[in-house]
């Protein structure tokens, strides 16, 4: 079964929102990063499509969901974006998985509508004010912005992916192409970039407290080889959240999903049974 055989839409405040959905079950709901789409998934999907009714999302701003340049695309909006669509799809109960900044979007979410959460997966997540990295944070510049339009080229690209994965033989002209598909239209990188000027770490550092507080079943994985964030912000989630728990896998770089995704599936798995 090939969850991304059907694309489907649906409008949520009045933009065109993606997204690939298969499966029967409790709800599995999973949120990319800033860098990719929901094509992240698809080595980690299929080891829950016979069980669950599985939904990969394209944020606003991402893959094949609309790019309303004049809008606010920060994760604080992504996650009530998020509610609005599980409202939409009459969804009452999700496991809420996510990736990258998809993990603050998460941390929101579960701050505001913990009701809807059955659990709660942050993979190599940001959190507090630990973040943006570079080369994000140079985005925010408009001339750097301006450059990034002009001379971000596969080239380029490719050495970031390179980076974030630990298993290097990973990086297939496959992989590159579905990171680079976007990027191919001027919209996709713009909208990639403006996605990068709407980050904003205040969104998650007014949660802190409430994240303390937070009663929803929550599990951190971390792919211990990131090169782009911290294991302190992992650590900090750790002992912060209540009952928090958290698995560290060495052989994982920030795009864990293609280095174990077995593994990872597992973990997720053996959670979400408890």
């Amino acid at each position: 079964m090939d969850i991304f055989k059907t694309p489907k839409k649906v409008e949520i405040q009045g933009n065109s929102i993606n997204y690939f959905r298969q499966g029967k079950g409790e709800t599995m709901l999973f949120v990319h990063g800033i860098t990719t789409y929901s094509f992240i998934w698809r080595k980690v999907a299929p080891y829950f499509q016979d069980n669950y009714d599985v939904i990969l999302i394209d944020l606003l701003g991402s893959g094949d969901s609309d790019k309303p340049l004049n809008q606010d695309f920060s994760l604080k909006r992504q996650a009530h974006l998020i509610k609005d669509f599980c409202d939409k799809l009459q969804i009452k109960k999700i496991h809420l998985v996510c990736h990258d900044v998809g993990g603050g979007i998460g941390q929101i979410f579960a701050v505001n509508y913990p009701e809807m959460l059955l659990d709660l997966i942050l993979i190599n997540t940001v959190a507090y004010n630990f973040w943006p990295v570079q080369p994000i944070v140079a985005m925010r510049t408009p001339i750097i912005r301006q450059i990034a339009m002009a001379t971000l080229d596969l080239g380029m690209f490719k050495m970031i992916v390179k980076r974030g994965l630990y298993h290097k033989t990973e990086l297939t002209d496959e992989l590159m192409e579905l990171f680079w598909k976007p990027m191919r239209d001027p919209l996709g990188r713009k909208g990639f970039l403006h996605f990068a000027k709407c980050l904003d770490n205040n969104n998650l550092t007014e949660i802190e407290a409430e994240l303390r507080q937070l009663q929803v079943r929550v599990l951190i994985i971390r792919g211990e080889a990131d090169a782009f964030l911290n294991s302190a912000i992992s650590e900090k989630l750790h002992a912060e959240i209540p009952g928090c728990q958290f698995v560290k896998i060495e052989t994982g770089g920030h795009f864990i999903q293609e280095d174990e995704p077995e593994r990872i599936a597992n973990c997720m798995i053996k959670f979400m049974n408890k």
